[in-house]
């Protein structure tokens, strides 16, 4: 085991706490930019005009005009917007800073027109982009995966909040030398995650907490339900895995990124005609609303939505929209969750839920303690810890040896540009 270099990790402290505040404040300002583009072209333009925008063709002509923006800036937008999204993780090797401008108006344009997916992917992509290329030039020794690290750290930090996602997302990860104590490969990535989620703390409130009926403690049935829709989850999840080389090969069959992206968006547009806005967005405040009032929909109204914003994540996902899947993959657990406690109302509510996001969050991207701690954030309820630890571990089995929702670059075919 090696010493630990206590200069050289006071060396990359300052910068550390710097790209966390950076990569914080590059979230906060891609979202509020999103959110007024949202407002203007959900509330103000259809209001002026006097038209509906729940399951109407007003959806339909914002997702489709959505695809067709974003397939023009990938197509014309100098430097583009960075590789096929369908080829890349959560975090992924540095992008060139030409790529930045087109990856966070392609961002933008996907979270305000309704696309389902969230800011995650394109988020990390952009500030490890810059903190490789700004570290690399003002203390290149430790490296660029030092510096993607720290950046993946502080965004994850900030994104959901806590710098313990951050910290449980890179555990997960092999990258750094085994010979260096983890706290020492820790240490840099957890004080950008620690002053991301600092940051963001200071400018908004984040909560990814919904309301549920509280938890009423452990039944023997839980220790069988848990698992059991655990299990349904990840079942779900690996189907959308299975679909998606299938719906990427035919959407890249088109080689145009505008043709793609085109038709992409107008299928996201009937989706969201079928299933109402409730169905659309990243789904961080859709699925609060869901929650809030969990009568006001049947179990087979629940089962549609559940349906529909799985073809719209898998539809999304390899059409080239830029974007992340953890936060649609969350409002599709909420949601399985709330129909299994109606269909079997003995299931705790929060038992339910906790269960549906974290077999779904396994199924996608593959992080069990990612996993564990979303469902635990979402449902708010920290006693569901030890029943969630082991409802992952059937799921797990289910998932070892099945595809990860990614294509390898090599099968990826190139669009004609």
């Amino acid at each position: 085991m090696k010493r630990t270099d206590v200069r050289g990790l006071l060396r990359l402290a300052p910068l550390a706490v710097l790209i966390g505040a950076g990569s914080a404040l590059i979230l906060v300002a891609a979202s509020v930019l999103a959110e007024k583009l949202q407002h203007f072209l959900w509330d103000w333009l259809p209001g002026r005009f006097s038209v509906g925008t729940d399951g109407t063709w007003w959806t339909f002509a914002v997702l489709t005009a959505t695809g067709l923006a974003v397939g023009l800036v990938v197509w014309k937008w100098p430097g583009g917007a960075g590789p096929d999204p369908a080829t890349t993780s959560l975090v992924s090797g540095p992008q060139p800073v030409s790529a930045i401008p087109g990856l966070l108006i392609t961002l933008v344009l996907g979270l305000a027109g309704g696309v389902s997916l969230g800011p995650e992917n394109p988020i990390i992509a952009v500030n490890v982009a810059l903190a490789v290329f700004l570290g690399l030039r003002l203390l290149p020794g430790p490296g660029a995966a030092t510096w993607v690290g720290i950046a993946a750290a502080g965004t994850i930090g900030a994104m959901f909040g806590t710098p313990v996602a951050a910290a449980l997302t890179l555990t997960e990860s092999a990258a750094g030398d085994p010979e260096t104590p983890l706290w020492d490969r820790m240490f840099a990535p957890l004080l950008a995650a620690g002053a991301g989620s600092l940051t963001l703390q200071l400018l908004e409130e984040p909560s990814f907490t919904i309301t549920v009926a509280d938890y009423p403690g452990l039944s023997a049935l839980d220790l069988l339900t848990g698992p059991a829709v655990t299990l349904v989850a990840a079942a779900l999840g690996l189907l959308a895995t299975l679909a998606f080389p299938h719906a990427h090969r035919a959407f890249h069959a088109m080689r145009h990124p505008v043709l793609i992206l085109g038709v992409g968006g107008a299928v996201l547009g009937l989706l969201g005609m079928w299933g109402g806005q409730l169905t659309l967005f990243k789904g961080l405040e859709e699925m609060k609303e869901l929650a809030a009032d969990p009568g006001a929909h049947t179990i087979g109204g629940l089962a549609v939505i559940i349906v529909v914003k799985l073809i719209a994540l898998v539809i999304a996902a390899s059409s080239a929209f830029r974007g992340g899947r953890i936060f649609p993959v969350v409002f599709i657990g909420v949601a399985l969750g709330l129909l299994a406690t109606a269909a079997f109302p003995r299931i705790p509510a929060a038992l339910a839920v906790g269960c549906g996001i974290l077999g779904l969050t396994m199924a996608i991207s593959r992080q069990g303690w990612l996993s564990i701690f979303m469902a635990a954030v979402v449902v708010g309820d920290v006693t569901l810890l030890p029943l969630l630890c082991l409802a992952v571990l059937p799921a797990w089995l289910l998932l070892a040896n099945a595809p990860a929702m990614e294509i390898h670059p090599a099968k990826a075919p190139r669009p004609a540009l």
